[in-house]
């Protein structure tokens, strides 16, 4: 796959929600209206700028042009580390296929056990393995009934719904406590908060969320206040959040996890107040949108959205203005599994995707390899890989995960 470094562009476009979803643009323009005119005259010589001028390339370009192509392809995988598994069991998946992200699954006890397998993990970062580029560590930590991580040196954060009866302010605070605990056990990246709406009227037949209480609320006003809190205490302790479950799971019947049926969303469209949500928790930080598996009929009929280009790029990128990382919910759902593990993968990046979350690191090989096929083949395809390591790296830049990276920012 040939080498494409470009430029690192900003992590994310300011957004402006009144009354239904709208961006606001912000334009360049050569001068301001009162700037004083130039005096070079209009007919002089210009000058050639002095080898001095020359832009020093970033950080991510330097890390981007140093990655050969299999430590890019692996930058784009996130595999799941089982708390029954042995310590070493993804030796290999970092060492000889290069993946560069790991998601806690299965309930893990205890933040000291946390805490080694995170520096174990870590400690398997090398050149060979993923271009001493540091690994993106997950959890899912909203709180209620879904918290991987539990036990001695954790705090179960409360359910959703009580979360959004905090303050702004408070909430803010807890998050950040609970931010300082993943932290301390080497979890740098939270898949939380849980941004969908799920409407009254539905409640607990909403099969992935409603069921377990994992909504703030069924008025995406109190979904959008409660989640940009709780994303300002997870980037102030210093770990990354991740807005889900996009474009919205509030509205479907049944668990995409379990059923390839019941899954299908007949309202969300492009104006829609539930994306409000999405946006502002843009606006507040999130490093990374996580995509759901979910088919929406009035914005791309019958493709799940992690594989859809009009969602992701047209409407997740274009209209809500986000350029970090978007991530998939776990691609072994069955709402998606009659897909082919390789096929998965690229289907995912085609449609302006960057991280496939696999919780079943057998299926890593597959994906790598389609991945390799596909952006041999098409150039177009290659340049969309190139684009999304770009971003992936340009958001663990700011975590400090880069060989060259300063202090993570704040």
């Amino acid at each position: 796959m040939p080498s494409r470094p470009t430029p690192a562009r900003p992590r994310t476009a300011v957004l402006a929600l009144t009354g239904a979803l709208a961006v606001a643009l912000t334009g360049c323009s050569g001068g301001s209206p009162g700037a004083a005119p130039s005096s070079t005259p209009p007919s002089a010589t210009p000058t050639t700028a002095s080898p001095s001028a020359t832009p020093t390339p970033s950080c991510v370009d330097t890390t981007l042009e140093a990655l050969d192509e299999d430590q890019r392809l692996g930058q784009l995988l996130m595999v799941g580390f089982d708390t029954n598994a042995d310590l070493s069991s993804l030796d290999d998946e970092i060492g000889e296929d290069h993946v560069g992200n790991v998601i806690y699954l299965g309930g893990w006890e205890g933040a000291d056990k946390v805490e080694r397998t995170s520096t174990h993990l870590q400690g398997l970062v090398s050149g060979k393995a993923t271009g001493d580029v540091g690994l993106m560590i997950a959890a899912d930590q909203e709180g209620g009934e879904v918290h991987q991580l539990r036990g001695d040196g954790f705090t179960r954060p409360p359910s959703a719904s009580e979360q959004a009866q905090m303050s702004s302010a408070e909430l803010t605070k807890a998050a950040s406590g609970w931010a300082e605990e993943l932290r301390a056990a080497g979890v740098n990246v939270n898949l939380a908060p849980v941004t969908d709406t799920v409407p009254a009227d539905l409640g607990t037949g909403n099969g992935p969320i409603g069921k377990y209480h994992r909504e703030y609320g069924s008025d995406p006003k109190t979904v959008e206040k409660a989640s940009a809190a709780f994303i300002e205490g997870m980037l102030d302790g210093g770990v990354e959040a991740t807005v889900k479950h996009f474009p919205g799971i509030g509205r479907i019947r049944n668990n995409t996890d379990f059923n390839a049926s019941g899954i299908t969303d007949d309202t969300t469209d492009a104006d829609d107040p539930y994306l409000e949500p999405f946006a502002a928790g843009v606006e507040a930080g999130a490093g990374l949108v996580m995509t759901s598996s979910a088919r929406y009929t009035k914005l791309d009929k019958g493709v799940p959205a992690m594989f859809s280009e009009r969602i992701v790029t047209d409407l997740l990128r274009g209209q809500l203005g986000f350029d970090g990382v978007v991530i998939t919910d776990d691609v072994n759902a069955e709402a998606v599994k009659a897909t082919p593990a390789g096929e998965r993968a690229v289907k995912v990046v085609a449609a302006g995707g960057d991280i496939v979350l696999t919780g079943d690191a057998s299926t890593a090989p597959a994906m790598l390899s389609a991945l390799e096929k596909e952006a041999a083949s098409d150039d177009a395809f290659a340049a969309k890989v190139d684009a999304s390591v770009e971003r992936v790296l340009t958001l663990k830049d700011r975590m400090g995960l880069l060989p060259c990276s300063g202090t993570p920012q704040d």
